[in-house]
Parts: C-alpha cells; structure tokens; sequence
C-alpha cells in the first residue's frame, strides 16, 4: 500500500522551467507547493563547472543530461499502418532529466510568435480562402491572443535578461531589429549579440537581396545582468558549449540562474528529487484529481501525494503521456478525429545551405554561444504572400556560431568518402573554412500525425511508452523547400566557393538530431472537442489539473518554443491566482 503523505495546494509534476516559474509564482500567493522531480538535483556549482562541463564525449555523445531511454523512452512510426518500434538511442530531440530539465542544457533562443501565428487557422482562412487550411490539415487557433500574451512574454525576457535589440517598439519600427515582431512595449533588457563572422556574411548578402537581417534574441547574456528576482548573470564567453551543456559561467539563463534558488529560499515549497510520477490520482467521478502517486526511487516505496491542484510540468509530450496514463480527457483517435489528448502532435520542419570557402577565409566558428546568430524573418509566418504557393506557414533563416566542436562538427563537401584518410583530409581541409544557413521552419498540425500509448512496450516500471506516431507533411516538405530555394540564393552572396543546400525530404527519422521542439498532443484552444485544455493551460476534463509546456500549441510556427512556453507559464499562473483560487472549477465555460 502507497505511504500517504500530507495534503499540499499544489503539486509539480516536473521541476524544469514551467516547474520553477509555477513553484515560485504560487509560493508567493501563499500556497504550499510540493515539487517532484524524476531525477536528482543539479546547480551551476558543482555540476557545471570546468573543465570537466566541456567534456564533449560525456555530454553531447552519451548524453549525460538526457532523458535515460534505458529507463523511459519512446517509440516512434511514420503512419499508422507501420509498426513503431522503441527509440534506444535519443537522436532527433533531447528531452532533459533533473532538476532545471531541458533548460539546462537549450541553447537560448529566445523568440515570440507572430500575431498571426496564434490565429493561424482564422487568418490563413481570411486571406487565402478556406481550401489554404483544408485537407488532412487540422490547424487551429490558439484561443489567447499575441497582445493578450505580450505582458507575460515581456515578463518572460526580463526573466531571462534576454539580449536583442526592439524591431517593433509601440508599433515604431526599428532598424536593426525585427521589423516583422508583433508590438512590444519596452526594448529588451540587455543588448544583442555582437555578430559572428559568418553572421556578418550572411547579413551583408541577405541585404543585398533587400532582406532584413538582425541578432537572434539570446539568453546568452550580453552584459552582466541582475533580473527581477534579484539573480546575477554574468556576461557570456562564447566557449562554444551551450547546447547540450549546462553553463560554469552563470550567462546562460536556466532554472538555477534565474528563478529556482529564490524558490528554494520558500518555506512553503518542498523539493523531493528521484520521485518518478506514475499517474495522477482521480475521484469516483474522474472530473477532479486529488493527488499523484510516485514511486520513490530511493526507497523504492509508493508515494501518495495528496494535493489541491496538480500540474503537469514535465517535458511536453511527457505530460501527454501523464494524462492518457491517468484518463485524464479521451485518446485522439486519427480515424474519427474524435477525441483530445494526443492529438495535433508536431514538430519542426528543418532545411540548410552550407557554404564551404577557400582557405583564405577563417570562419572560426568553434567561438560560439548557444544564440549566437544573425536571421532574416522575411519568410517567417506570413510575413510574404503564400497566394500560389501550395502551402502555409515560413521559417526563419538564421548563420548560427554554436561552437563547432571536434567530435561533432566536420562539415565536407559532396563526394567526400565517409571514412578513412580522405575524409580527413577533408575535415582538416574544411574545418575552420564553412559555415552552415538553418532553415528553421514551422510544423502544421495534421490528422494522422499523433501521440498515443503503445500498446507492446513498456517502461522500466512497467507503464506503456508513448507512441509517436509522425512525418513531414506535404505542406511543410512544400514550404521547407521553397525557403530552402530563397537561402540558397542567399549563400550564393556569401562568397563561398560551393554552395550545397540540404532540403527537407521525407520520411522523418528519429536518428539525426533536429531540434528538441516537439509539440502538441495536449493542445490549448476554445473547443473542448478539439484541445485538451483552454485558453488559461486547464484541463477541460479534470479543472484542477493545468498542463504546461509546448504540448499546448496547437501547431509549431517557425519560431524555437521556449519564448511561449515561458510567457503560458506565467499568463496561467496569473488565472490560478487571480481566478481559480477565488472560485476553483473552470475558468472557461
């Protein structure tokens, strides 16, 4: 029988960077706030420190701060007539463990979504009639809106000490930054990147095609930074390991930077590490949770958490997971198109153009941060006329210098042997002599990409993995394409001596890494029939439990997620303070 332990308010399901802002926006308002978290604690000191962070082989080979798929994993198809078979090896995203999850070791680009992006469904339909969002296309609005949004995104940045430069100030357009953004209220808080040397090429060759380059908005700091919470970060190092790494010089905002040790510092939030959630608890009625039950991978005993509101804080398609584990909401079914919760599952639809120069041009891009890029946003969203063009939706076209470390990074051209002492010669030859253009594109919702159970395999525990089931659709293959075309054209500028441009194809593989933004399968929305949870990120079936994270897009815009996810964590938080709390049961009729 499960140890049952104290009634709390509120218990996190997951102590990334929802789990934090939730943790400290309610701890604040009074609550006693019970945070679980799978794996163990981790902070900047000691666990990120060097020289032994910058260990290549530890972190980005054998994926030390990664979901283990030893123990939890997922399996993977491209339709449903296949058989989906259990990722062993994490290839394509990299979901984070421990405290500080995924945020951890991102990157730090940090964007908001365009106006038209949270209505994609209304505004494709208004201007290009309604065949634009038909077919097998299941887009949809978001049910909140971008000037709805924007307090919380600003809030966001400032969180995070975000560096960029304002492009839409009030409704002024500014140069030097995104004349495309939506409206902004103030500038950002710290200054945009100084631009790498292929930035700077990319740029000069974007604006000779009459394009509009500017600095990515990075949560790489800038300049030294105390935030709001009365954190300090310290400007970054461009030491080239950001991705796949956690930061030794506190300049990468993460959970340990920048909210969770003043959340640790409240006498009414408890963390408890290894405690791997099984299911949210339910009543007779199954309309209202009354806790979580955990198993506690010290002990190995059962836990019951007794709790007034539950939320789902863990990596996004892990809370889908939590939910159809639970029978929270009803299973999408792709062949009705009935039901929630699995439904709308997508991803991010990647291109790329790598130029290779002469040896006379030094690219040096192993000096590199996370976010350290130049990016052009004029084929983003709507931002150009789609009339003719058989599809919908854009992606941004960005010259990043991540940091071209040596296991990883050996760019040669085509015909290059895959092994042996050409190869070398190869990457000797073209090391330090490349630099590679990111088609980061959006990912429409259709009806047959999904998430469910898998009805053969299991966990470690013995709970059912989570099915995705998931390929590039014909209107994302289309757009990734067509841009892929206009960034060629770009880096055919760049003064390169062969130009290769990588477009999108399918089928989708689990192998290569991509990005970590996957998304949907909890969607938010106005329609209980088609979201699984409303505008303020509650469950339209079960009131008292929220559900953060990118699982509650409804579709992926051309944008990296964590700007949005960061911005619903604090406008939900807000409701649960400002409304549930005041009158708990749903907050939309």
């Amino acid at each position: 029988m499960a140890e049952r332990r104290r009634p709390v308010d509120v218990v996190l399901v997951g102590m990334g960077l929802t789990g934090a802002i939730l943790g400290r926006e309610l701890t604040q308002a009074g609550l006693s706030v019970v945070g679980l978290e799978r794996g163990v604690w981790r902070d900047t000191v000691p666990d990120f420190q060097s020289p032994g962070m910058h260990d290549e082989l530890r972190y980005a080979v054998r994926q030390h701060l990664h979901q283990n798929p030893r123990l939890e994993t997922y399996t993977a198809r491209n339709t449903d007539d296949q058989e989906a078979l259990p990722i062993r090896t994490l290839g394509s995203f990299l979901p984070g463990t421990d405290v500080g999850g995924a945020a951890v070791h991102w990157n730090g680009q940090t964007w908001r979504f365009l106006p038209s992006d949270f209505v994609a469904h209304t505004h494709n339909r208004e201007r290009y009639g309604a065949e634009a969002v038909g077919g097998d296309l299941t887009v949809q609005d978001f049910g909140v809106t971008y000037d709805e949004l924007e307090p919380f995104y600003d809030r966001f940045e400032y969180l995070c000490g975000i560096g960029g430069r304002a492009g839409n100030l009030n409704g002024t357009i500014r140069p030097g930054g995104n004349p495309f953004e939506g409206p902004r209220r103030r500038d950002y808080p710290n200054p945009p990147t100084a631009p790498a040397y292929a930035g700077a090429l990319f740029a000069n060759a974007a604006l000779a095609l009459g394009w509009h380059p500017f600095q990515v908005p990075s949560a790489n700091m800038t300049a030294h930074y105390t935030n709001p919470e009365g954190m300090t970060l310290q400007p970054c190092m461009i030491c080239g390991f950001c991705e796949r790494f956690g930061c030794e010089h506190f300049a990468k905002s993460s959970p340990q930077t920048i909210v969770l040790p003043k959340l640790m510092e409240s006498p009414n939030f408890e963390l408890r590490t290894r405690a791997h959630v099984t299911r949210v608890l339910l009543d007779r009625s199954r309309s209202r949770a009354t806790g979580v039950l955990y198993l506690d991978l010290a002990s190995g005993r059962e836990v019951e958490q007794p709790a007034e509101i539950v939320i789902l804080c863990s990596f996004g398609i892990n809370n889908v997971r939590h939910m159809l584990l639970s029978g929270i909401g009803t299973p999408y079914d792709p062949r009705t198109g009935e039901g929630t919760i699995g439904r709308n599952y997508t991803y991010q639809t990647m291109a790329s153009v790598t130029v290779f120069y002469p040896e006379t041009v030094h690219t040096n891009q192993f000096m590199g941060a996370g976010a350290l890029g130049t990016a052009i946003d004029d084929f983003n969203g709507d931002n150009f006329d789609h009339a003719g063009l058989g599809f919908i939706g854009g992606a941004y076209v960005a010259a990043y210098s991540t940091g071209a470390r040596p296991i990883e990074y050996h760019p040669v051209p085509p015909g290059t042997p895959r092994w042996g002492l050409a190869w070398k010669r190869a990457v000797r030859r073209h090391y330090n002599h490349a630099a590679g253009l990111s088609v980061h594109g959006a990912s429409m919702a259709t009806r047959g990409n999904h998430l469910d159970l898998d009805p053969t395999y299991v966990d470690a525990y013995g709970q059912p993995l989570l099915r995705m089931t998931f390929d590039f659709p014909e209107n994302d293959v289309r757009m990734a394409n067509y841009i892929t075309a206009r960034t060629t054209e770009i880096a055919r500028l760049m003064g390169g001596e062969i130009v290769v441009p990588n477009d999108r194809s399918t089928p989708y593989s689990i192998v290569p890494y991509q990005t970590t933004h996957n998304t949907g399968g909890a969607v938010m929305g106005s329609d209980p029939k088609t979201s699984a949870v409303n505008r303020y990120l509650q469950s339209w079936d079960v009131p008292n439990v929220f559900v953060q994270g990118a699982c509650a897009f409804p579709q992926n815009p051309g944008y990296n997620p964590t700007g949005t996810v960061g911005a619903l964590a604090y406008w939900s938080a807000k409701a649960i303070r400002e409304q549930y709390l005041k009158s708990p049961g749903p907050l939309v009729r």
